[in-house]
C-alpha cells in the first residue's frame, strides 16, 4: 500500500500549482489527501505519514491565521512522529516563529544572505547544487537554512548555504524541484526547463525522508 501525504492547500498562499506539482512529482509512489485551514475531523492524521507544505504568493505570516485552527492538531501530529516536507513557503513554517520543529537550525531568506547571487525575490532558475550536481532549480524568494543543528544536506545554493535538508523526520526545500512545464513559459525561463528531472529529485527526497 502506498504510504499517504496530508497536502495543505490554500490557494494563492499554498498554491494550487505547487500542489499539483508536488502530486504529480509523487503519485506513483505515493497517496494524497487534501486539507485547508477549516477545521479537521479528529481522526484526519490516523492513516497520514506526512503533512506537506507548499509554496504559494505571500507572506509567511499568513501561517497565524491559516493554522489558527488546526495548528495544534498538525503540532501534536509531529511530536507523535510524524513527517513534515516543505517546499519554499512551508519550508519556511518550519521555522521558530512558526511550527518550531527545527534543532538549532533557522529558515531566512536566501536573498538577504552574505554571497547570495539574487537580491530579488522574483522567479528565476536559481543556480545550486544538488548531491553534487549543478541545477538551474526554479526559485521564488525561497530560503535557506542556517545554523549548528545537526542536519543531511541535500543542496546548496551558490554561496554554500543549505538549499535542501533533512532533520530528523522534517525535509525542506527552498527551491521548487515540484516545478512544471508552463512555470517556464518567459522567454527567460524556457531554457531552464528540467524536462521532469527536478520532479525526480523531489521524488528521491521524499523517499529518503520516508527512511527516517
Amino acid at each position: 500500500m502506498k504510504p499517504t501525504i496530508a497536502i495543505f492547500l490554500h490557494h494563492p498562499r499554498t498554491s494550487v500549482q505547487c500542489s499539483n506539482g508536488i502530486i504529480q512529482s509523487l503519485q506513483d509512489y505515493y497517496n494524497f489527501k487534501i486539507f485547508s485551514r477549516h477545521e479537521l475531523e479528529r481522526e484526519f492524521f490516523d492513516n497520514v505519514d506526512c503533512v506537506a507544505f507548499p509554496g504559494g504568493i505571500g507572506d509567511s505570516d499568513s501561517y497565524e491565521w491559516l493554522l489558527q485552527v488546526n495548528g495544534p492538531v498538525i503540532k501534536d501530529y509531529l511530536k507523535r512522529g510524524g513527517r513534515y516536507l516543505g517546499i519554499c513557503m512551508g519550508a519556511y513554517w518550519a521555522d521558530q516563529n512558526y511550527f518550531n520543529i527545527l534543532d538549532h537550525i533557522r529558515a531566512v531568506q536566501y536573498i538577504r544572505r552574505p554571497g547570495t547571487d539574487t537580491r530579488r525575490p522574483h522567479a528565476k532558475a536559481c543556480a545550486v547544487t544538488w548531491q553534487g550536481q549543478k541545477e538551474r532549480m526554479y526559485f521564488y524568494d525561497g530560503c535557506a537554512f542556517i545554523g549548528t543543528g545537526p542536519k543531511e544536506t541535500i543542496a546548496t545554493y551558490a554561496n554554500g548555504d543549505a538549499m535542501a535538508i533533512i532533520q530528523n523526520r522534517i525535509g525542506l526545500i527552498g527551491c521548487h524541484p515540484e516545478s512544471q512545464e508552463f512555470w517556464y513559459d518567459k522567454r527567460y525561463l524556457n531554457p531552464h526547463w528540467h524536462q521532469g528531472h527536478h520532479n525526480q529529485l523531489l521524488l528521491d527526497f521524499v523517499n529518503q525522508l520516508f527512511t527516517k
